[in-house]
């Protein structure tokens, strides 16, 4: 049975009809088969209902909300299936007496991944591509090293970054160029599309941790929240070198997005407007469902897949004092 999303981006009512889902526009009823559906995305302002809810809950189905602007707003979560008591209490010994282990593990993996992709992206000429290398290459594992607590292993993580972001610069075309990155709110396009695939990255790790054993707000880098699940955060970080960043440069450089056509403007401010997020949503679930072969598994894997079975390498870890590497495309090709 095939598992997929679903995406709503106009206003109006969703209800449940027999066993079905139906969602009403401009007085037109669009039915969507409830069969196969894993997650569903609400993109607008929606109407719903208990009913409607109770249904979705049954069929395992996680709803994840966004703004009209395309701000991660939350998540509905079924019932879990997966509940280990084991896996929980083994989880929180972990964070309690290994916690910047792991953590140092989540750095290291985004630096192999923002490295291997520099590296792809990089011309002979580009010095700023040739600088950061070096650093990744040299300066980051004595950095990371020498770490002392997870403040400093944050800071470690976001000089990764910025080596990363300074090089995407030179990989789009100049008036995507952005000047540092800045989140909340994005102030130019290659940053409004960084926060919306952020968003959605993060949203489609929690369904694929979701169906893992692992409790999503008992996480290692990112602090443990009340309000959000932090583990997902986590995982998603390599994810975003693999997914949401090339999925940026090859819509900018193949003219895919345009600025003057697909963000909205506004002082101090920009994001993409409703046709940009299309376009953006469509290439996203593209790059998901695109496999490689996975040289340990023997079998192709897409990268949706790619983000549960870190889950899984993370309960061997917590389980099993087995290392815990995040992906690396290069090291599973």
């Amino acid at each position: 049975m095939p598992n997929y999303s679903r995406y709503i981006f106009s206003m109006g009512d969703l209800k449940r009809k027999d066993n079905s889902l139906v969602f009403r526009k401009d007085g037109k009823n669009n039915y969507l088969p409830i069969e196969g559906i894993k997650e569903l995305y609400i993109m607008n302002e929606v109407s719903i209902n208990t009913k409607l809810l109770s249904f979705l809950s049954s069929n395992s189905v996680v709803v994840h909300f966004f703004n009209y602007y395309g701000y991660y707003a939350g998540s509905f979560y079924p019932k879990e299936k997966y509940l280990s008591g084991k896996v929980k209490v083994k989880q929180v010994e972990l964070l309690l007496s290994n916690r910047e282990k792991l953590a140092k593990s989540f750095v290291e993996g985004i630096r192999n991944n923002a490295y291997e992709l520099i590296l792809k992206r990089k011309k002979e000429d580009n010095l700023i591509a040739s600088e950061s290398l070096k650093s990744l290459k040299y300066s980051v594992p004595k950095m990371l090293s020498d770490a002392e607590g997870i403040k400093e292993i944050l800071a470690v993580e976001g000089f990764v970054w910025n080596n990363l972001y300074n090089c995407l610069n030179t990989f789009v075309k100049n008036d995507f160029v952005m000047n540092k990155r800045v989140k909340r709110p994005p102030d130019n396009p290659i940053n409004a599309m960084i926060s919306y695939g952020n968003s959605l990255l993060y949203a489609k790790t929690i369904t694929q941790i979701y169906h893992t054993h692992l409790d999503q707000t008992i996480s290692y880098l990112h602090e443990p929240s009340d309000s959000r699940y932090s583990l997902s955060l986590d995982i998603s970080e390599v994810f975003k070198i693999n997914i949401v960043l090339p999925v940026i440069i090859n819509m900018i450089n193949k003219n895919m997005i345009i600025v003057e056509r697909h963000f909205e403007r506004k002082l101090n401010y920009c994001l993409l407007n409703e046709e940009g997020r299309k376009k953006f949503t469509i290439e996203l679930e593209k790059k998901l469902d695109s496999t490689f072969m996975h040289s340990k598994l023997n079998r192709k894997v897409s990268y949706l897949t790619a983000i549960k079975l870190d889950g899984y390498k993370l309960i061997k870890n917590i389980l099993e004092d087995k290392p815990f590497k995040p992906f690396s495309k290069k090291e599973l090709c």
